[in-house]
């Protein structure tokens, strides 16, 4: 099941209240990457409602509140290559890698 979502305004602005989640994703790549956060550069941000506490990146084996969850889709790009964070709307931010 898809998430729904609210798309963003136009630019690399974060909406209301994705500032800090945003944050913690460009801080999350930068560890990755060995890069600073100021490195990291952010393409879009939106709302959207998870269909799950898995934010939309379940891991195998491991179980999941079947509870609509708000947050954010965040995608940001370091060295030509864009990234895609999954997050809830406070602390936890999850690098969806295929």
């Amino acid at each position: 099941m898809a998430p729904t979502s609210t798309p963003a305004a136009p630019g690399a602005e974060p909406p209301a209240g994705a500032e800090a989640v945003v944050r913690l994703a460009q801080e999350d790549l930068a560890q990755r990457l060995g890069l600073t956060p100021e490195a990291i550069r952010l393409v879009s941000a939106e709302a959207v409602e998870w269909p799950d506490t898995s934010l939309g990146c379940p891991r195998p084996g491991m179980m999941y509140a079947q509870v609509i969850t708000p947050g954010f889709l965040v995608v940001l790009e370091a060295g030509g290559r864009t990234y895609e964070y999954h997050t809830d709307t406070g602390r936890f931010v999850v690098l969806c890698e295929e």
